[in-house]
């Protein structure tokens, strides 16, 4: 198997994992706080058992030495996990996972404020066309039944929130973030404690809390490990799928209709980033496969 391939594999499988997320949400019988507390322990104790096992201690203190950025990138990413979690109990499945196929876009706004990068044209149009199908989806979230603007806005808050996380990682490439996936988890699931009310749910819903964690630690694992095998633009390819399988799964299962709006403007998005990214991914190749010039003669 080449290593293309198996990070193809590896990436899709993960993202297979993820896309059962909200509908866990749904199913779970509890308020937000009191998922997102079990949904941070599960899934962070599943991953701090894996790094413990790996890699000890020694991948925690790497962490830690990178001092500030490191934190940040711990601080965004243990804010986004709850954040996911409220906004799909306030609005519907697919204004959720539509919103949050913006990430790329609020990344590339980060990269160029923090990082100094330039956007490119190929950017800027797809910034214009994905912001036009997230105006879609808002118009149409004070008509469709269990879609409200309260949560797609925070939906919008954890995908920039995210993208936030990302691009700080990006500044930290030389060192493996995974050891921090734990600690971000299980901080944010003790912060939100005094909120929640874990007994109560853990009592009812203990099968589903379990399961919820163990589809999250490998789609969490599966998702870092696969992207170093290929490029970007086909990992954002695959994290499509999500976008697409996640409301017709909460469809399927429970019923919760998307609504006009939110099909139309989700289509804009998908339609978008995937015409986006599959560019991408041809200027790539079309780098990686041209010649290079011939070196002179020797001296």
């Amino acid at each position: 198997m080449t290593d293309h391939l198996k990070g193809l594999l590896i990436t899709a499988t993960g993202v297979l994992f993820i896309v059962p997320d909200s509908l866990f949400v749904r199913l779970i019988e509890g308020d937000a706080a009191s998922i997102a507390f079990w949904r941070g322990i599960t899934a962070g104790s599943v991953i701090l058992v894996g790094v413990l096992l790996t890699r000890g201690l020694h991948g925690f203190r790497e962490v830690a030495a990178t001092g500030a950025k490191g934190w940040l990138y711990t601080v965004l990413l243990g804010a986004a996990a709850p954040g996911f979690v409220l906004a799909v109990s306030w609005t519907s499945v697919a204004n959720v996972v539509f919103i949050l196929a913006s990430m790329p876009v609020f990344a590339a706004i980060l990269s160029r404020v923090f990082l100094g990068e330039a956007i490119s044209t190929r950017m800027i149009l797809t910034m214009i066309g994905v912001f036009a199908g997230l105006a879609l989806i808002l118009r149409g979230s004070g008509e469709t039944h269990g879609a409200h603007w309260s949560g797609d806005l925070v939906a919008l808050a954890v995908s920039a929130t995210f993208a936030g996380a990302m691009t700080t990682a990006r500044r930290l490439r030389a060192v493996s973030l995974i050891p921090a996936i734990p600690v971000a988890m299980l901080g944010a699931s003790l912060l939100i404690w005094p909120l929640a009310s874990p007994g109560a749910v853990w009592a009812t819903s203990w099968p589903l809390l379990i399961a919820h964690g163990l589809f999250i630690s490998v789609a969490t694992s599966l998702m870092t490990l696969g992207p170093r095998y290929i490029p970007s633009a086909e990992v954002a390819l695959l994290i499509l799928l999500e976008s697409v399988l996640a409301p017709l799964l909460a469809w399927a299962v429970v019923g919760e209709d998307p609504g006009i709006w939110a099909l139309i403007g989700g289509a804009v998005v998908i339609a978008v980033l995937l015409v986006s990214n599959l560019w991408a991914l041809r200027m790539t190749r079309r780098m990686r496969n041209r010649p290079h010039p011939r070196a002179g003669p020797p001296i």
